[in-house]
């Protein structure tokens, strides 16, 4: 294929740099987007009277005839183009003659792959949030289900305080709830339009690139030109927000791979999002949630490399930039993958209510609570503290639990011990009276908040 570029060139390129140079084998996902953006230029250089009505009817019926059969697979992309904006351009060229030579005018591909890139970004952070909205109201329904389910909470890894089920999983609502705050924020700065920049420092012809950008869909174009095609903090926004996203899956998922071992049956995963053993027949393996922890490495080592790439570059285009789009190609893919297997795992997820009561009462998860009914006595709370960790060390040396001790064993070490210290100390009072704005207690306005969310976010939605 001829390069459209030729001309200042006295030799060919030589095929291996040719083969080095090419982005179409991944920049090739993005020909939807290339095309509707050429789409909208040719009818701004009509609209502004460089290109005649009828030359942009021919070129935009000619744009719409290639997405139709790149659609429907009658063209496959030619590997010798080097990237997608010269396979549009090199066909539409072949079928119009002259004609597509003029779809070019004001523009570089420079600001033409910052468009794409904005165009494809757009619809795939769409995409991702509506995935994210999906597992936070499986989350929710879940957690509701299991709102009054007992379980130990940890610190440091070991049983500190009694929480719910339904508590616990909040936790994570929480965590995607701002993770869909990311994602609007990443989109709302990217609602800007390079197109128009050409190279770098604009253009002579009279073009308008607000009525461009506004046919595009965009709120504001890029005020400076080398800023516009140079720009790709979107990208490092959205893989960060990602990143984040992704932690907050991997956390989960390790929770999930912990709670499914015999040494915890806190839960059960369905077997369709389990694996076996080659080897072992009893193994139940944790497949999904264990390859969505390490796929959290994959989009993590995504924005490093994006940020190492920028972190050098002077103003304004250069071929690094390539480098942009796989990584941001691979996060999409790999995010969308991890959410759309995460969703149906924690929805056919079957919790072990009675295996999570039982660690919570072996855990001393009421030490705290003894020390509260102490302190409400009078007892200086360090005092409080100091005996209720005594009667700790007597339960564990006699292998019992704190809501067994007799009275007279209580009173040894406190005269103020009555017999309303066992309803103080009942895991159920223990939850239950966790009434502060966040904790156990408040589970249920918790769900409701994130309900009230979800709600707005389906009648907003509507409302496009």
């Amino acid at each position: 294929m001829a390069k459209m570029w030729a001309g200042r060139a006295e030799k060919e390129t030589a095929q291996i740099a040719d083969d080095f140079n090419s982005s179409l084998h991944f920049d090739c996902r993005m020909y939807r987007q290339d095309i509707t953006g050429s789409m909208a230029h040719a009818a701004m250089l009509s609209h502004c009277g460089i290109l005649t009505e009828q030359e942009a009817q021919t070129l935009v019926l000619g744009l719409a005839g290639i997405m139709a059969d790149l659609d429907e697979g009658k063209l496959a992309f030619d590997p010798a183009a080097e990237d997608i904006h010269m396979f549009v351009e090199q066909v539409l060229t072949e079928r119009l003659g002259d004609v597509g030579k003029k779809l070019h005018t004001a523009r570089s591909r420079n600001d033409q792959v910052a468009l794409d890139l904005r165009l494809y970004l757009r619809q795939e952070i769409a995409a991702i949030r509506g995935l994210v909205l999906a597992l936070l109201a499986v989350l929710t329904d879940k957690a509701e289900q299991y709102k009054d389910a007992i379980m130990p909470g940890y610190t440091h890894m070991q049983r500190a305080q009694g929480v719910t089920f339904g508590h616990h999983l909040m936790a994570y609502a929480m965590m995607l709830q701002r993770d869909v705050g990311r994602l609007d924020d990443t989109a709302g700065r990217m609602d800007v339009s390079p197109i128009g920049c050409c190279a770098l420092a604009g253009t002579t012809f009279p073009i308008d690139r607000v009525w461009e950008a506004q046919q595009l869909g965009f709120s504001s174009v890029a005020l400076n030109s080398m800023d516009g095609v140079s720009d790709r903090d979107f990208c490092v926004e959205f893989l960060s927000a990602c990143a984040v996203l992704m932690m907050h899956l991997s956390r989960f998922s390790e929770e999930l791979i912990l709670w499914s071992s015999w040494e915890f049956r806190f839960v059960e995963l369905d077997d369709g999002f389990t694996t076996g053993s080659s080897i072992m027949p009893q193994k139940k393996n944790p497949d999904m949630a264990e390859l969505c922890r390490g796929k959290t490495g994959r989009v993590y080592g995504d924005l490093m490399a994006l940020l190492t790439t920028l972190k050098g570059l002077p103003l304004a285009y250069n071929k690094d930039m390539q480098e942009d789009k796989e990584a941001v190609f691979d996060c999409v893919d790999t995010v969308k993958m991890c959410l759309q297997v995460f969703t149906p795992m924690i929805a056919t997820m079957k919790p072990c209510v009675e295996n999570m009561y039982k660690a919570a009462q072996k855990g001393f998860l009421n030490a705290t609570d003894l020390a509260d009914y102490l302190t409400k006595k009078g007892v200086p709370f360090r005092t409080a503290y100091k005996i209720s960790g005594q009667l700790v060390s007597w339960c564990i040396h006699h292998d019992t639990v704190l809501e067994a001790l007799p009275l007279e064993t209580l009173q040894q070490y406190s005269d103020v011990f009555d017999e309303d210290v066992y309803p103080a100390i009942t895991l159920e009072n223990c939850v239950a009276r966790r009434t502060s704005l966040g904790g156990p207690a408040s589970v249920e306005a918790q769900i409701a908040a994130v309900k009230d969310y979800l709600s707005q976010q389906q009648t907003e939605q509507k409302g496009e």
